[in-house]
């Protein structure tokens, strides 16, 4: 008898879903079948993989509200925000269909008298694709979409708390007319999800997740000659300069911190700020976080929700905890938050100052809606505290001086550099991690090199 999944929603701790777990013959058999029909894939011509996924988006949008309202109810984003994920959801899919036919079509390297030459690039074979719950649409979207449209077969584990956006994905493709076996949904257990990327079938691992579960997709893939991209944790910084639009950098840091209750892999988890704006900065950045109404989720006056689960909120306040031990100052009054309650996985906002880099706060990644705000007396003080961390996702500079932000942006190890931005995707750049935040890239023309091996033609055409 199958194993059981069962969602817990953070809304209301009450049993939201429940799904069998495929067992590892199943699992495999699926490989097999994926395996199978990638053969007839690989030589589907590009515009027509083109034409499919363009149908596959639009029959996804369908059930866009449906799609929002389960969002909210499996990971507890208020549903005054779940429909932005639809959008991304399309802007990345159409952008990504859109250069499809350029990235993926032979490389002309010049000619060569008596020869044709060129570069191909080939699917890998089949893509087994995990997704984390916490932006579930976008993180799957980021490699299903590609690496069909590439000739490969894909496999979507999707993450325990949000199975119900892998069984979106596999109607839609269905509606949509894709073969049988190209993709599937398989609701499955770690064990097994290392025993699928173990056997032979699985050609590319796309992990996006945790830095321990990184390590553990490394491991399981270590006996293998294949590839894996990770995008794993990050504790992404911003530099507030003296020339900064305050208002500007106040509104949307505040937002960068805390919004999808702070439980972005690229949101704002430490802020440094020059000292000759730091204290209008503060007090503007406090009392912008006191407005947040959080509650319940389903509440459309709502746009704090509860984090996806009380250990996940316990971990942040231990940290909260900890740190104001240490000599931090909290400058937002829990009380003033009737929603937050300890035990559950309603967390008030927090703004932490007097912090340091002895602090967790300030170097773990806290995923949660809290912040560690920093003085700092000049660009080099604040580039060294920026890199001071295991991880490089992404970091920000906000400043009116764009030459400023391209030399400081040179010393940053970061994956994406922002100047007056923040906590966004935009599918034209590659999105990658540097140290802990993981290796690979997804997104941008430069996404398709990982899910596509080259191969040369180099034929002599006068003997």
């Amino acid at each position: 008898m199958s194993e059981i999944l069962r969602v817990i929603s953070p809304v209301d701790s009450r049993l939201y879903v429940e799904r069998p777990l495929a067992t590892r013959a199943e699992v495999l058999a699926g490989l097999e079948r994926a395996r199978a029909g990638q053969e007839s894939w690989r030589h589907v011509p590009v515009a027509e993989r083109i034409v499919l996924m363009n149908r596959f988006v639009d029959a996804f949008l369908v059930h866009k509200d449906a799609i929002a309202e389960e969002i909210t109810w499996q990971m507890g984003r208020p549903i005054s925000q779940s429909p932005g994920e639809l959008r991304g959801f399309e802007e990345r899919a159409r952008y990504m269909i859109s250069i499809a036919a350029g990235a993926l079509a032979d490389i002309d390297v010049g000619p060569k008298e008596g020869f044709r030459r060129f570069i191909r690039r080939e699917p890998l074979g089949v893509v087994l694709a995990v997704a984390a719950w916490n932006f579930p649409l976008l993180i799957a979207v980021n490699s299903v979409v590609p690496a069909l449209l590439a000739g490969n077969a894909v496999i979507l584990k999707h993450s325990g708390q949000t199975p119900l956006a892998a069984e979106r994905f596999a109607q839609a493709f269905a509606a949509a007319g894709l073969p049988d076996n190209l993709f599937q949904a398989l609701h499955m257990d770690h064990a097994t999800t290392e025993a699928a990327i173990r056997s032979e079938y699985v050609d590319y691992v796309a992990f996006t997740g945790s830095v321990s579960g990184g390590h553990a997709i490394q491991a399981a893939a270590a006996g293998r000659f294949i590839g894996a991209g990770l995008e794993l944790g990050g504790k992404d910084p911003a530099y507030v300069r003296p020339d900064a639009d305050l208002d500007f950098a106040i509104e949307n840091l505040v937002d960068g911190a805390f919004f999808n209750s702070g439980q972005s892999c690229c949101g704002k988890e430490r802020i440094y700020v020059h000292e000759a704006v730091y204290d209008r900065f503060v007090e503007g950045f406090a009392a912008l976080t006191r407005q947040y109404r959080l509650g319940d989720p389903t509440d459309p006056a709502t746009n704090l929700g509860p984090m996806v689960r009380t250990s996940a909120a316990d971990v942040v306040r231990a940290q909260i905890a900890s740190a104001l031990a240490k000599g931090a100052k909290a400058l937002i009054d829990p009380n003033s938050f009737s929603a937050a309650r300890a035990g559950t996985p309603y967390l008030e906002p927090q703004v932490l100052v007097n912090v340091t880099h002895d602090m967790d706060v300030m170097v773990e990644e806290s995923f949660g809606p809290v912040i560690g705000i920093m003085k700092v007396s000049s660009d080099a003080d604040a580039v060294r505290l920026m890199n001071d961390s295991a991880f490089g996702l992404t970091a920000s500079i906000w400043t009116a001086d764009e030459d400023a932000a391209v030399k400081i942006g040179n010393e940053v190890a970061t994956g994406t550099w922002f100047m007056n931005r923040c906590d966004y995707l935009d599918p034209a750049l590659a999105w990658v991690g540097v140290k802990d935040s993981g290796r690979g890239c997804t997104l941008s023309s430069v996404g398709f090199e990982h899910l596509t091996r080259p191969k040369s033609f180099h034929l002599r055409t006068r003997t």
